[in-house]
């Protein structure tokens, strides 16, 4: 298998230990499970996404096991300028800060609590399970502009996760990138459902929600492949990661830095398990890895 030179790394300006980031969502709702994914290897972490008001969420069920993943539909719990207080600590560590909001006002409110803390934002244009947010707008190009435009007013870099559910992810690509977007995060979860036979009735409480894990790593792939095909900007993969394999077949398709999410619940561990095997001191240089499947 390929590996890489081992190092610090510079994506969409944020400077990250590695190139394996913790996925919003996903232990990243306290300043400790922070703190505990970077001591286990992550090069860097995004939290649980926040919002302009505190939020408790869809009623359960909210995430189930499917054969190939998992379907959640969480409806962005979070406690809102609250969250402020958990990452203060975190000061000097790789952290992006997850911002959600229903139009540029609230996303540069959200963005403006956090701007000196945070490495970086991640916009969350793209949760297909939260009415009027996430892929809500997320799915409108000028909207999308809008919202990055807003919240690069702080002078933080500005990372914009698109959603999968639209017929061109690169139309809302460049609009990101026309906002100032510092690099796109490609993608947020699929748009999914499991009917329960026996109660007749949707399993989660929302009724729909987003599929995760192994299988949409090709739709995340395929994604990536697009985007670097049109954006200048730096791309990071997310969706379905948990190999070193994955990563170095993410980075063919054009992706600077891959996310992790799902495979965390299987073991957390992880982080510290593609590392061993991504990373050889005669490794090759990422930017040889980056974009060489397009020829």
């Amino acid at each position: 298998m390929i590996t890489l030179q081992p190092g610090e790394i510079t994506v969409g300006g944020v400077d990250l230990r590695n190139h394996l980031i913790l996925a919003a969502g996903v232990l990243g709702t306290t300043g400790a499970s922070l703190k505990r994914i970077l001591k286990l290897g992550a090069g860097g972490v995004v939290t649980k996404s926040i919002g302009p008001e505190p939020a408790s969420g869809h009623h359960g069920p909210c995430l189930i096991r499917t054969d190939c993943g998992v379907l959640n539909a969480m409806g962005l719990p979070n406690p809102s300028q609250e969250f402020t207080g958990e990452i203060e600590s975190l000061k000097d560590e790789p952290v992006i800060v997850s911002i959600f909001g229903k139009d540029p006002d609230e996303f540069r409110e959200v963005a403006g609590w956090f701007a000196g803390h945070a490495r970086g934002f991640e916009l969350n244009v793209s949760c297909p399970h939260a009415a009027g947010y996430g892929a809500a707008i997320g799915t409108d190009p000028e909207t999308v502009l809008e919202c990055t435009r807003a919240v690069a007013t702080h002078g933080v870099p500005v990372w914009v996760k698109l959603t999968p559910n639209v017929t061109d992810i690169t139309t809302i690509g460049r609009a990101a990138e026309q906002g100032g977007a510092s690099a796109i995060v490609a993608v947020n979860t699929v748009r999914g459902m499991r009917i329960s036979t026996e109660m007749r009735r949707p399993v989660l409480g929302n009724r729909s929600g987003g599929l995760s894990g192994r299988a949409i790593f090709p739709i995340a792939v395929k994604a990536v492949w697009d985007l670097y095909e049109t954006c200048q900007i730096p791309i990071i993969g997310c969706g379905g990661v948990s190999s070193a394999n994955d990563v170095i077949e993410m980075m063919m398709a054009g992706a600077q830095a891959v996310e992790i999410g799902t495979a965390v619940m299987d073991d957390i561990r992880v982080f510290d398990q593609i590392r061993r095997k991504l990373y050889t001191k005669d490794g090759t240089p990422a930017e040889e890895i980056v974009g060489v499947a397009h020829g």
